[in-house]
């Protein structure tokens, strides 16, 4: 039964994609419709991060001192101002595991 759920859902993934990416299908969504989904990628990544920022095991995490949050913070400015999604990721990422690393060998 999982694996059935599995193939299932990648074949939708699949399709999904597909019908979209593939550039021979006469679909053509409206610039409205464009314009909504433009606003899908943030609302997922804001889904994604927000609990694994904010939450753990017991609940809220609520020092300031928060590795997670602090690496966000960092990671925004750093994309709103490096504007190179390689070098933001690489340096938010090691910005993140010295943050985590100092704050656990103080605390």
């Amino acid at each position: 039964m999982i694996w059935f759920i599995i193939f299932s859902a990648a074949l939708v993934v699949f399709f999904n994609r597909y019908v979209f990416l593939e550039p021979n299908l006469p679909i053509k969504l409206s610039p409205t419709i464009k314009k909504l989904l433009g606003f899908s990628i943030p609302a997922i990544l804001t889904a994604i991060c927000g609990p694994i920022i904010f939450l753990d095991n017991s609940g809220i995490r609520d020092s300031l001192l928060n590795p997670y949050l602090l690496g966000a913070i960092f990671s925004i400015f750093l994309a709103l101002f490096i504007r190179n999604t390689l070098v933001s990721v690489i340096l938010s990422l090691l910005i993140f595991i010295t943050l985590k690393d100092l704050i656990l060998i103080h605390f």
